[in-house]
């Protein structure tokens, strides 16, 4: 007579290798909590401190707003604006060239591929920093910070869109000798237009938010104001900025989820 079998959800060799893979990241755990040095006291007056801060920010200077908000918003607004339409211009030939089954020039394609990498690698402010050196401080560092960091994004996930077209109507219009600007608008653009004006407007919603930090480093935008009440300690008006920063942010998502709705 057999043996009964007993079922075991892992074999002996498997609980073992879970059991180290466990052990190595508790102790990858404790040894990031150590490295970050965090103080128990501060943790414990954390709620305090918070109390007081909103204590000192309230009542909130809506006054302030019209001399000392209202330009720098819009002039947060016109940054993503015109940042995502520089983007735009350069991610589409970039997108292009990243796209194997659009340019069949692999010199083309691994030189896209380090354009979009390099965008996308590089942090936000780590740029504005860049380009306020570069420009100085001011609307021009904020806009080319934006449209710089952008490309990664709008280039990657366009040249995705076409690699992923059927290539159906495109064999059709190659085989009736169509030039290749006529193959791309009259075959990749149908099937990648509606993701490429997402891609965008999702963009543009990701860059308003953008755009409101980068004033911390002297990019421009409200985020200057933001810098200028933290350093003069105006707690009243730091609420009101980030009280308009949180309303921009929130009509914006409103906005370009409406118009994904209605044209996408």
């Amino acid at each position: 007579m057999s043996a009964e079998r007993i079922w075991q959800r892992f074999t002996p060799a498997e609980r073992m290798a879970r059991f180290v893979v466990f052990l190595v990241a508790g102790i990858l755990l404790a040894w990031s909590f150590r490295t970050v040095e965090i103080i128990p006291e501060f943790l414990m007056d954390a709620p305090e401190q918070v109390a007081d801060l909103f204590k000192r920010m309230w009542p909130v200077d809506y006054a302030y707003y019209e001399r000392g908000v209202h330009a720098v918003l819009i002039e947060t607004l016109h940054i993503a604006t015109v940042g995502t339409i520089m983007t735009l211009g350069i991610a589409i030939p970039v997108g292009i060239m990243a796209a194997s089954n659009v340019c069949r020039v692999p010199a083309l394609n691994w030189l896209a591929t380090f354009i979009l990498v390099s965008s996308r690698s590089v942090n936000t402010l780590v740029w504005a920093l860049l380009f306020v050196a570069v420009f100085g401080p001011g609307t021009l560092a904020g806009t080319v910070t934006i449209a710089v960091r952008s490309i990664g994004f709008v280039g990657k996930l366009f040249g995705e869109a076409l690699e992923e077209s059927a290539p159906g109507p495109i064999e059709a219009l190659r085989a009736a000798g169509a030039p290749w600007i006529s193959v791309f608008l009259k075959g990749y653009w149908p099937q990648v237009s509606p993701a490429f004006w997402g891609i965008a407007l999702f963009r543009w919603d990701i860059n308003v938010r953008e755009s409101s930090v980068i004033g911390l480093v002297g990019a421009g935008g409200i985020g200057m104001a933001l810098d200028e009440a933290l350093n003069l300690f105006h707690w009243d008006r730091v609420a009101l900025i980030l009280v308009c920063i949180f309303a921009v942010v929130v009509i914006a998502e409103v906005f370009v989820t409406h118009i994904r709705k209605r044209i996408i």
